[in-house]
């Protein structure tokens, strides 16, 4: 018996373009709430990602979902996958 491929499941955020300055890529900030373990309060964690813009179609402030992707370069292993807003 062969053994089956598994299919690679990738991970996909959505966050917003804060900069588009670089040639091909865009930098999406994400961001996530959590909760303090003793003090059960809510607060913002916030992650700058580069993600991959092939066509530089993406601007400052769009709604972007990316998805992970092998590594394009030594900081890029994000695609921009479409724009939401």
């Amino acid at each position: 018996m062969k053994a089956e491929k598994k299919a690679r499941i990738y991970r996909r955020f959505q966050g917003k373009v804060v900069s588009d300055k670089m040639d091909k890529t865009v930098i999406v900030l994400i961001e996530k709430s959590k909760m303090h373990r003793r003090y059960l309060k809510r607060y913002k964690v916030t992650n700058r990602i580069k993600a991959h813009d092939e066509k530089n179609e993406y601007k400052t402030g769009d709604i972007v979902i990316i998805q992970e992707c092998r590594p394009l370069s030594k900081d890029k292993t994000f695609r921009v996958i479409k724009k939401v807003k």
